[in-house]
């Protein structure tokens, strides 16, 4: 069974960085894009980044600069660094798989659980 399990959530301070990890089972996890979502009580599901199969990436623009996404296809994970945290950045974070191997928006094939973050003032 293909599955996305997603780790590194908790409470940090802000001003605070965080390393999330996706790690992906019992799939070819090289031949497809995986994007880093969240969401934020009482708001919908948003886009954060996402790594193509070839590496590239990208980010939405709120989150520039802060957020860092990257991919290690040896161990099946890819990684989501948090840094410079805001009381904003308060969500469940989740991993999914896309359907393609790029991130041009092919629609996600299979979600991971979530983790939550929680940023203190």
């Amino acid at each position: 069974e293909v599955q996305l399990v997603e780790s590194g959530g908790g409470l940090v301070q802000a001003g605070g960085s965080l390393r999330l990890s996706c790690v992906a089972s019992g799939s070819s996890f090289d031949d497809y894009a995986i994007g880093w979502f969240r969401q934020a009580p009482g708001k919908e599901r948003e886009g954060i980044s996402c790594i193509g199969a070839d590496g590239d990436t990208n980010y939405a623009d709120s989150l520039k600069g802060r957020f860092a996404i990257s991919r290690d296809n040896a161990r099946n994970t890819v990684y989501l660094q948090m840094n410079s945290l805001t009381p904003e950045d308060t969500a469940d974070y989740y991993c999914a798989q896309e359907g393609g191997s790029d991130c041009s928006g092919s629609g996600i094939d299979l979600w991971g659980q979530g983790t939550q973050v929680t940023v203190s003032a």
